[in-house]
């Protein structure tokens, strides 16, 4: 089964930005603890889990979430193998607001090696894809990170990535190639360059119509990896926040017109469980008018 032609076509040319709700195990904590939920309000992963779950449920329910500005939204396995209002979350993200549903299916990192933070092994991932194939995912999302410009680190960080993207390619689906830049790196700029050549060397190497997509740190150099978002292999390059906050990430995405966002943190900025459904509605649309705002600039 080929990909969906209008997912396809609100992806590629669609006016807004793709809402990252991809928060797994590890940094869901901080996620929880930045929304108002501490630690001690839950006892466990199941508990954890759920409260992350009610804040995304609350997040995608919200007025302002629909495709008017939000063109997509990635997803953690289990908001995909979850249900809002008794609906599967991707048919409902798909049917009811009409924005496309992406998955997160990296198992994490590895330690640093090289300057580069590797993905740990997939071993369940043909099963994985073929599950989100069925709950009416459009594209998947798999994350490593560079720490430091180190030429043989960054190479095989990117040469990893489309190994993944290509068995993600053949079961139908798009994927999201992120190799994020830690912003606090001391040789960003450096890295970035780097970054740049090993994507342009993989994408060109692409069979005629498989088609990805980059999730890239904004970059130090504006309109940096504007050549690869023309590139007829991709479909649209996303830019995440990377701790930014929401301010910083929206200003320097306003500088790289062929970048939307798919910002994480930056998107619940400021919200909190305590709020009413009014105060928390008119947060969260500040939040992502000004997200998209800087996407559609």
């Amino acid at each position: 089964m080929g990909i969906d032609n209008a997912q396809k076509q609100q992806i590629e040319s669609g006016k807004g930005f793709i809402a990252a709700l991809d928060q797994s195990g590890g940094s869901t904590p901080k996620a929880l603890s930045l929304y108002g939920v501490e630690p001690g309000d839950y006892s466990g992963e199941e508990e954890m889990f759920q409260a992350v779950h009610d804040m995304r449920k609350r997040i995608i329910l919200a007025d302002e979430f629909t495709s008017e500005k939000v063109i997509g939204a990635i997803l953690f396995e289990r908001t995909m193998d979850s249900e809002i209002n008794g609906k599967p979350v991707a048919r409902l993200l798909w049917e009811d607001c009409g924005v496309v549903p992406f998955l997160k299916i990296d198992k994490g990192l590895a330690d640093v090696a090289k300057g580069v933070q590797m993905m740990k092994p997939m071993p369940e991932l043909d099963v994985l894809l073929s599950r989100a194939k069925e709950a009416g995912i459009f594209g998947t999302k798999e994350r490593s990170v560079i720490q430091e410009a180190n030429e043989s680190g960054i190479a095989e960080v990117v040469a990893q990535q489309f190994e993944v993207a290509k068995t993600v390619c053949q079961a139908g689906l798009v994927p999201i190639i992120e190799p994020e830049v830690n912003i606090h790196s001391e040789s960003k700029a450096e890295a970035e360059e780097m970054l740049r050549a090993e994507l342009d060397k993989h994408i060109n190497a692409l069979p005629e119509g498989e088609m990805v997509m980059l999730k890239l740190t904004l970059p130090d150099v504006p309109g940096l990896y504007d050549a690869l978002a023309e590139h007829a292999n991709v479909l649209r390059v996303v830019a995440l926040s990377g701790g930014y906050s929401t301010q910083e990430a929206c200003e320097k995405l306003s500088q790289n017109s062929a970048m939307i966002a798919s910002f994480s943190r930056a998107l619940t900025e400021g919200l909190n469980v305590k709020m009413s459904d009014a105060e928390f509605n008119t947060a969260l649309g500040a939040n992502i008018d000004k997200i998209y705002r800087a996407s559609v600039a």
